[in-house]
């Protein structure tokens, strides 16, 4: 990490969604459906360009791209894998998403929230959290179709 505030944040924020990434493959494995599993592999497109926008950014300001996630993304998805022991499927899945897209908005809500960013910073942050809102968005469209078809 670096000492300079914005590049220490977009590396926080760059690593939560590369984290994303994964959170997005596990999902898609541990769903049933092609139907499901086609609607994660266009999500996990959208959010490979909203990584590599917020890496280009994160290079603008002189970082180094960001090309692995957290140790406590990673240690989140040694759970997920114990959890799909024991639950799978497309509700499983769908509700993963549902957990996972809520705390990436926040974290980029919380981010914009700072005062001292650039401008350029600032709308590279606002645009991922639109990418990121969408996602919220499909989880819960998916949640509302599973309802019906898991009978919740």
């Amino acid at each position: 990490m670096s000492d300079n505030p914005s590049r220490t944040m977009l590396e926080t924020l760059i690593d939560t969604v590369y984290d994303s990434l994964n959170g997005y493959r596990n999902a898609s494995d541990a769903a049933d459906s092609q139907a499901v599993k086609s609607a994660f592999a266009n999500q996990i497109e959208r959010r490979q360009s909203t990584l590599d926008m917020l890496n280009q950014e994160l290079v603008r300001q002189g970082g180094e791209l960001v090309t692995k996630g957290t140790m406590a993304g990673g240690l989140h998805q040694v759970w997920l894998k114990v959890t799909e022991l024991f639950q799978s499927g497309d509700r499983a899945a769908i509700d993963r998403v549902q957990e996972g897209e809520d705390y990436l908005a926040g974290k980029f809500e919380t981010a914009l929230e700072e005062t001292d960013l650039d401008s350029q910073t600032r709308a590279i942050i606002q645009r991922a959290l639109t990418e990121i809102r969408q996602g919220e968005q499909l989880a819960e469209q998916l949640g509302r179709v599973g309802d019906s078809t898991f009978g919740q």
